[in-house]
């Protein structure tokens, strides 16, 4: 019955999907339109469309398994997304909008008269995107996998089809109709499981998810691993085991696993008894509920430096976004994409308090998740814990829920990728931009099958790194210093770029490394962004004499209202 309802789910999402993007797909035939949707989206609708599009796979799956493997450290991240947002409103969104440019990259060489400063940010526009992108795909596999058993593959596949028939037929007045729906679609998916999951919790008695040690298994659990794994039993337990534990192979007899580490081969199974701890994977820490609970309670290396480096990378990323900040270039002026932005935040708000709930039921109903590693499906698997008919329909729902935020964060990034490609080529034709659909959607699905299984939520922060280390720097420059130069913008997207792209690579392959190094490369921020800010101010102050002679006029133009430039 499950099965059913995730069909049925995903093949209404599809079919609603079709039908909205539909509904101004009829008006796409022009440049402004798919780019830009004519600029004429009112705040609301702006508003739910990025709510709906910031909400992606690591918003959606990413940040409760993130909870549920290392602690209330992991609810910095939606604070620091939000609030990234409060900053979005006050420094960039109604400057940005006046300048009247299609994409970042139009906007930067309108305000430096740089072609070489326009093609480097086009190059940020890209990297970013791709990094974007691989989440989105990598979680539509992970959730036709969990919920059908499908290959990976199949969920890559539906939503590139989908992100290609609503953008290369609508563009942005198509996934505009989409998003913003979509936002109050994946709110309804999110909330409604997380509800019933606590009532469940109240009806049934459960202890508090914190708890005094560490998770433990409820009641008598078979876990299955498909692919081999390493994991660390916090205490000694009497388990079944089938499958090789340890290099032995095992036919269903009893064996104490040890407390330490152990291997469990591909297609393993372990079953623990009811009240016993669970082993987590070797990469994700033991902890007990009080440090699970407590920020900087699992004393992890370097521990205060890598959370306030994320923070720095989501804060300054989420200001730098190329995605989000087209969507202002749709409202009709600058003070309507500020209330645009002032509305965001309030909206995901509404969708933060979820996680959490998530996180904490996950403890108690799915803990074998801290064992395969598996984090990210907490969010999937939670609602078939529900008894009955309404178990089966909540895991509809939230599958729902789920394909929303790929299709609609994939259709946000691919319009960006393409308009930006196109508009640096210099081809504003519907063709031009359709090819440029292709590239941007074939770059991701190349390197999907090379990374390996990666967290949702750690693909998107190496995004959002990318993005605090390149255009938040130019953006914030300027538009409030008036001594940028091209030379300065230049020399600091080259560093904060080159940097931040190298230690994604190196994450995305996971090299080996340890100490200060493994830190730097994994929570890069702080050290990158404020690199990039130093090298733009630098340059430019070497380079003073090239500051754009229009400088003065733009700053105007970005500062005053609309109807006073104008007169």
């Amino acid at each position: 019955m499950t099965a059913v309802a995730v069909a049925a789910g995903l093949l209404a999402l599809l079919v609603a999907t079709a039908a909205f993007g539909a509904c101004d797909r009829r008006s796409a035939c022009t440049a402004s339109a798919l780019m830009v949707a004519s600029r004429g989206v009112t705040p609301w609708r702006n508003a739910s469309a990025i709510s709906g599009e910031y909400l992606s796979a690591a918003a959606f799956l990413g940040t409760a398994g993130l909870v549920l493997a290392y602690g209330a450290d992991m609810l910095w991240l939606p604070v620091a997304a939000t609030a990234g947002h409060v900053l979005l409103l006050a420094f960039v969104t109604a400057p940005l909008r006046r300048s009247g440019a299609y994409t970042v990259s139009d906007f930067a060489e309108w305000r430096l008269g740089s072609p070489a400063v326009r093609r480097i940010v086009t190059c940020c526009v890209c990297f970013i995107g791709w990094f974007y992108l691989l989440p989105q795909f990598q979680g539509a596999g992970v959730t036709l996998r969990v919920m059908t058993g499908a290959p990976v593959w199949a969920g890559w596949a539906v939503v590139v089809a989908v992100t290609l028939l609503l953008v290369a037929s609508g563009g942005m007045c198509s996934i505009t109709a989409v998003q913003s729906i979509q936002f109050w679609v994946k709110l309804v998916a999110f909330s409604v499981p997380a509800l019933a999951l606590l009532a469940m919790w109240q009806m049934d008695g459960r202890p508090d998810p914190v708890g005094d040690g560490p998770a433990r298994f409820a009641h008598t659990t078979r876990v299955h691993v498909s692919t081999e794994v390493a994991v660390t039993a916090p205490a000694g337990v009497l388990v079944t085991a089938r499958g090789r534990v340890d290099g032995v192979r095992h036919g269903g007899g009893a064996m104490t696993l040890a407390a330490g580490r152990h291997t469990l081969g591909p297609g393993a199974e372990v079953v623990f008894p009811a009240g016993a701890p669970v082993p987590h994977a070797e990469r994700l820490p033991v902890q007990t509920g009080e440090t699970w609970a407590t920020p900087f309670g699992r004393g992890e290396e370097h521990g205060f430096y890598r959370t306030y480096s994320a923070l720095l990378g989501i804060l300054l990323g989420t200001m730098g976004l190329p995605h989000i900040l087209i969507r202002f270039y749709t409202n009709p002026s600058g003070s309507t994409a500020r209330r645009t932005a002032a509305l965001v935040p309030v909206l995901l708000a509404l969708f933060y308090f979820f996680p959490a709930v998530y996180a904490s039921m996950g403890r108690l109903y799915s803990p074998e998740l801290l064992m395969t590693g598996d984090t990210d499906a907490t969010v999937l698997l939670l609602p078939q814990r529900i008894p009955g008919p309404a178990g089966a329909l909540l895991t509809g729902l939230i599958t729902l829920g789920a394909f929303a935020a790929f299709i609609s964060t994939s259709c946000g990034l691919v319009v960006t990728i393409a308009g930006t490609v196109t508009q640096c080529a210099r081809r504003s034709g519907v063709g031009s931009f359709r090819i440029a659909t292709l590239f941007a959607l074939a770059v991701p699905l190349a390197l999907l099958p090379r990374i390996g299984t990666q967290g949702a939520a750690g693909l998107v922060a190496l995004a959002l790194c990318v993005s605090a280390c390149s255009l938040c720097p130019l953006l914030l420059l300027a538009i409030w210093w008036r001594g940028l130069t091209a030379a300065g913008a230049a020399a600091g997207l080259l560093v904060g770029t080159g940097l931040a792209v190298a230690s994604g690579v190196l994450h995305l392959y996971e090299v080996p490394l340890t100490g200060w190094p493994a830190a730097a490369v994994a929570e890069p921020a702080a050290l990158i962004a404020p690199a990039a800010f130093a090298v733009m101010v630098a340059v430019s102050l070497l380079t003073r004499r090239r500051v754009p002679r229009r400088a003065d006029r733009a700053l105007t133009k970005l500062h005053l209202p609309e109807d006073v430039f104008a007169r």
